[in-house]
């Protein structure tokens, strides 16, 4: 055998590595993106105990949750554009390093303001790092192999989430109830650390796009960012505040915001300039329609254990572990529906997607049944298996190819951009879905006023509002099951028609 290297494979995508390294760089990078998959599911279980710790506030915990969905939804579109102008690597090692950063400094909160905006602040960098993701994809395989990249892709995003309130459970149950909810974040530090040392020796940098010249709108950032905040802000605080006026202006500056930014968008195409989110998308109506669909499919998908971690621990007295094992048979059934959604979709088409938005449909009204039907003394987890293995089998299904049958409602050239603003509806979707839920699960929490609750008035009340909670999250998904099909009945099939002049 010759002892000289074997020579450089050809080129896979637009950079040049061997196979074998470009499996190992997209390993590198599914790390660091686990990682903030992880979180935005991961502190659902460490609410009820930051609430007695620092003495959070009810909007505070929704705060958490969407303060991070929707600073992470916002930087997605900007964060890739960086990455096409400067290189993905070295921006995904700075979003990375901030995520770290933002993670250590949420373990160290010691009030509700600090943790809010340590939590805004990881969601950015979360943004920032993600869509490296889908660059390296397109950069380092071709063909068939780029598609199973994608579905590993798509698995890793539901497994992660999906893994996130058991990881959270062991973690407060090994450090403890009042301080093991910071350990929640600081876990982050040393796999981000490994992550980065990674990422420096082993991903590969990519070369600058010359299309990328234009940069990032910002005038159409700070409008995107002002119309969703005018209007999560008052449906997170408004019921904590008793829906003063304040509230329902805000929300019609946010839909003002909304027209300005639709109409600032036309005028950067006008001028020959990149936006934000390209208008003529939205000429395709069934690409519409899937950008509504993955906003409220994320809408059901990340409240679900919300509302079941607070009835678990705060009603129900259970342990954050074992609010944690409540959601393994949706864990179990996440795996085992992804592991099968893309030889389904290549088989089936987007039957796929209707059996998977309607698994989780079927499952979340069951789960909203066992609620309403079984005495809140009496329910144990062993009564929500089912339905939430049902839902997770659904989950798996759709998560992992979804996008791609959004994406084939455009053209081909289309689809890089088509691809960044579903990403950036879902991540919407799970902040205004966590704004709603949380509003409807602590509007209709109430005790006896006229005597000390007990365990059994506790536990009742939270049970009620976890169910009307419930009701709202699989109203969702059957809206999401129903709109699932305006999408083609292939990824291959673009029905969307030719694009407009832009």
């Amino acid at each position: 055998m010759s002892a000289t290297a074997p020579a450089p494979a050809p080129a896979l995508g637009t950079i040049q590595v061997t196979p074998r390294r470009g499996w190992i760089a997209f390993a590198v990078i599914l790390l660091g993106a686990a990682m903030s998959l992880i979180d935005a599911t991961i502190v659902n279980v460490a609410l009820p105990s930051i609430r007695t710790s620092i003495d959070a506030s009810e909007a505070t915990l929704s705060w958490i949750i969407s303060g991070y969905a929707l600073a992470f939804g916002l930087a997605l579109i900007p964060a890739g554009r960086l990455g096409d102008r400067f290189g993905h690597k070295w921006i995904f090692f700075s979003g990375l390093a901030l995520f770290v950063v933002a993670s250590v400094t949420c373990g160290l909160s010691q009030t509700d303001g600090q943790l809010i905006v340590s939590r805004v602040v990881q969601g950015l960098a979360g943004g920032i790092y993600l869509p490296a993701v889908s660059a390296y994809i397109q950069l380092l395989f071709s063909g068939r192999v780029r598609g199973r990249a994608f579905a590993i892709f798509g698995a890793v995003l539901g497994v992660s989430s999906a893994i996130g309130p058991v990881l959270g459970g062991l973690l407060i149950e090994a450090f403890g109830n009042t301080d093991g909810w910071r350990f929640v974040f600081f876990v982050n530090l040393p796999i981000g650390i490994v992550a980065l040392i990674a990422t420096a020796a082993l991903v590969p940098n990519s070369q600058p796009q010359a299309s990328a010249a234009n940069g990032v709108d910002l005038v159409g950032l700070l409008l995107l960012t002002g119309a969703l905040s005018a209007i999560l802000v008052p449906l997170i605080e408004g019921q904590d505040q008793d829906w003063p006026a304040w509230t329902y202006i805000s929300l019609a500056g946010g839909v003002v915001l909304l027209v300005l930014f639709a109409l600032w968008e036309r005028s950067v195409v006008a001028r020959g300039r990149s936006p934000l989110v390209p208008p003529h998308l939205f000429t395709h109506p069934a690409f519409t329609a899937g950008t509504f669909l993955a906003l409220v499919y994320f809408a059901a998908f990340v409240s679900i254990f919300f509302s079941i971690s607070l009835l678990w621990q705060a009603g129900l007295g259970h342990t954050a572990l074992e609010s944690g094992l409540v959601s393994i048979p949706f864990a179990i059934g996440s795996i085992v529906g992804a592991s099968q959604s893309t030889r389904l979709a290549i088989r089936i088409g987007r039957t796929v997607l209707v059996l998977g938005a309607g698994l989780v449909a079927l499952g979340l009204v069951g789960v909203w049944l066992v609620l309403l039907l079984v005495p809140a003394t009496s329910l144990t987890s062993w009564d929500l298996l089912g339905p939430l293995l049902v839902a997770g089998v659904g989950s798996g299904f759709f998560i992992a190819p979804n996008v791609q049958f959004i994406v084939a409602t455009v053209d081909p050239s289309e689809a890089g951009a088509a691809s960044g603003v579903i990403s950036t509806m879902q991540r919407i979707g799970s902040a205004i879905g966590i704004a709603v839920i949380g509003s409807v699960f602590f509007g209709t929490l109430s005790f006896p006023t006229d005597r000390r609750p007990t365990s059994t008035d506790v536990a009742n009340a939270f049970a009620t509002s976890a169910s009307s909670a419930l009701v709202l999250s699989a109203a969702f998904a059957v809206v999401a099951f129903l709109l699932v099909f305006t999408l083609p009945r292939s990824m291959g099939d673009r029905r969307g028609g030719p694009p407009a002049a832009h």
